[in-house]
């Protein structure tokens, strides 16, 4: 059985049919969409008062940055132009320059150039922008998911304001979901979402709108089978209306629909809180399975990688410590890498620092150390700093006998000298206690023998 008319319009995808007509139309963003702000004065300005300001988008995906380009530009009333890094050079950049100069200068028109996944432009390619982008020709809204600073040459940031897209709030996508279910561009009614669907789709979007109309069309073209198969196309009407009943979008029809379970996972819910501190108790516990596991959860539920990220580089400190100071290096590194590769590979570093932290050896005396020093400075046990380790370079301080005394570590034999260096109030006071652990063990004899000849005992 074909599917209902409305579930599909061609073959144009859900998510390009509900792509918003105007700004007000716009699912979050709110904070790039306020009255007077550079967007909405771009997208108001039909005169060409407001100059021809270009801007780049910096965001996740699905988070509306073609949507803007598009808004913007016909909104306005200008001509709109998309072009893709992956597959547009420097011959195509300057075709649509030229038509931008024509179209100007015959008709008064401006011209929009959308420029999506700019970072992938060589540093040439980016030039060859520059032009149109300061004489005024085009108006570029240029779009990325990497960070502009390392992927955009400064001229071209220079000319351009650079706008921050947020990943859109569940509250947002759940109104996209509906408005997509009823409005005449989208299923216009013809099925019922579920709300623990509803809930499902949104959950798994994670923040990306076509994700999640992408979702919710599949879902609807499973209900809509799944319910031809169920009934007889002649005895749908259960109501007595003499109208068929909708189909109806379980969470197990999305579950199907897209081919991947639907993990219990709130990003800013209990199961969030629950899963990571599990991840972090396993890697503590040297238990790489059971971490493994955990950094499979939050990767499937579109948990945002960089919050994984740093509590790696953060239990690398805490819980391993001087044990393996290498830990911290390659924490940071896969925070970083993870970054710059995005997902699905983003997973491979993760899963390496995963394991590297799980197996390595342990010790948190770095981090009871300066908890304790902490304490003992908000508790008021601080002191004066002794007068030979004080600044003596300032106008009187030598006369206030700074610096007096002071030896300097390198003419010590081993570079170590025998000197106070706490304050007269905490002489003896202890902060870190190395462990027997990894490389600290190492470090718990050198310690020792330190403290022995700092304090006059060795």
């Amino acid at each position: 059985m074909p599917a209902q008319p409305g579930l599909r319009s061609g073959s144009t995808p859900l998510a390009v049919r509900m792509r918003p007509r105007s700004l007000d139309e716009v699912a979050g963003q709110q904070h790039l969409l306020r009255p007077g702000s550079p967007l909405v004065s771009l997208a108001n300005d039909r005169t060409g008062e407001s100059g021809s300001v270009s801007v780049i988008l910096w965001g996740p995906p699905g988070t509306g940055k073609t949507t803007l380009a598009q808004t913007i530009a016909h909104s306005s009333g200008r001509k709109f132009v998309e072009l893709s890094a992956v597959n547009a050079g420097v011959k195509d950049v300057r075709q649509v320059m030229d038509e931008a100069l024509s179209q100007r200068d015959l008709y008064g028109v401006s011209t929009v150039l959308f420029l999506d996944e700019i970072h992938r432009f060589t540093k040439a390619q980016q030039d060859a922008l520059l032009p149109g982008v300061e004489n005024g020709w085009i108006i570029l809204v240029a779009a990325t998911t990497e960070n502009p600073s390392f992927s955009v040459i400064s001229p071209l940031l220079s000319r351009s304001l650079l706008l921050t897209l947020e990943q859109l709030s569940d509250e947002d996508l759940g109104m996209l979901l509906d408005r997509a279910v009823g409005d005449d561009r989208g299923l216009r009614g013809r099925v019922v979402l579920e709300a623990d669907a509803r809930a499902a789709i949104v959950r798994l979007a994670s923040g990306d709108a076509r994700r999640a109309l992408t979702a919710l069309e599949a879902s609807a073209l499973s209900a809509t089978a799944a319910a031809a198969e169920e009934h007889d196309p002649d005895a749908l009407d259960l109501d007595g209306s003499g109208e068929p009943e909708p189909p109806v979008i379980t969470q197990e029809i999305v579950a199907a629909a897209i081919d991947r379970a639907l993990l219990r996972y709130d990003r800013q819910g209990d199961e969030h809180y629950d899963v990571i501190s599990a991840f972090i108790k396993s890697v503590r516990g040297s238990d790489a399975d059971a971490a493994l596991h955990y950094l499979a959860r939050m990767l499937e539920a579109g948990e945002d990688v960089r919050f994984i990220g740093r509590r790696l580089i953060i239990s690398a400190s805490e819980d391993i410590g001087m044990a393996d100071p290498q830990a911290l290096q390659v924490a940071v590194a896969a925070a970083q890498a993870v970054q710059l590769i995005g997902m699905p590979e983003g997973r491979i570093p993760l899963a390496e620092a995963t394991v590297y932290l799980a197996t390595a050896p342990k010790s948190n005396a770095a981090y009871n150390g300066i908890n304790a020093a902490i304490a003992d400075v908000k508790a008021g046990s601080f002191g004066r700093v002794p007068k030979h380790l004080r600044d003596a370079h300032y106008p009187g301080a030598k006369r206030l006998g700074h610096g007096k005394g002071y030896v300097y570590a390198h003419d010590a034999e081993h570079g170590v000298a025998t000197q106070q260096y706490l304050p007269d109030e905490l002489q003896g006071t202890s902060y870190y206690l190395p462990t027997e652990n990894g490389h600290e063990r190492d470090i718990s004899v050198r310690w020792k023998r330190l403290l022995e000849i700092i304090r006059g005992k060795g």
